[in-house]
């Protein structure tokens, strides 16, 4: 794995830099030899803790995983731990749905431990089906905000794709599209 440590509001010292590196260097064994896997960790300092953002890159997936904690290595450990868990529920859902073809050629699926599948349950329990109206960005986050949900569907009428705006944790918004092309009638 090809690693990019970053610091915001702190620097990133030796001792940081040599800790993320190893407690993330336990993640190599689950990834091929011979597959290009980038790995972005950005490591935040806050008046009252620090929060720890690590972004996994393979050529089939991308895993992430954002912890926020008193000490910065605690957040370090917890964002592992995440990491691995999300690799034993694709490991899971493969085995289960996808019989290893195509998603996840990147991974040592034998390398993850099984996990119990939280798939089997997740029926979906309501489902609705929308006309997608042609509005803009801005009439789009004016209806989000008036139904109070936390993302809209729509048709941008700027582009014409379809687009899914939504409120970001960290504040502000941000904007899904898809790249398929659709006519607007």
């Amino acid at each position: 794995m090809k690693y990019q440590i970053v610091g915001k509001n702190i620097v990133v010292t030796q001792g940081i830099n040599d800790a993320v590196l190893k407690k993330l260097s336990r993640m190599d064994k689950y990834f091929k030899n011979d597959e290009e896997i980038d790995c972005r960790v950005v490591v935040r300092s806050y008046k009252n803790g620090a929060k720890v953002e690590v972004t996994i890159f393979t050529p089939d997936t991308t895993f992430r995983a954002e912890v926020k904690d008193e000490d910065l290595y605690d957040a370090i450990d917890e964002a592992v731990e995440k990491l691995t868990g999300q690799m034993r529920k694709l490991k899971t859902q493969l085995e289960k749905r996808f019989e290893h073809q195509g998603l996840g050629k990147s991974i040592l699926i034998e390398q993850l431990e099984d996990v119990e599948d939280e798939l089997e349950d997740a029926e979906p329990v309501r489902t609705k089906n929308l006309e997608l109206k042609p509005i803009t960005l801005e009439d789009a986050i004016l209806e989000m905000e008036a139904i109070g949900h936390d993302f809209y569907l729509y048709l941008d009428t700027d582009d014409e794709k379809i687009s899914v705006v939504y409120r970001r944790k960290e504040g502000g918004y941000g904007l899904l599209q898809a790249d398929n092309d659709v006519e607007i009638k």
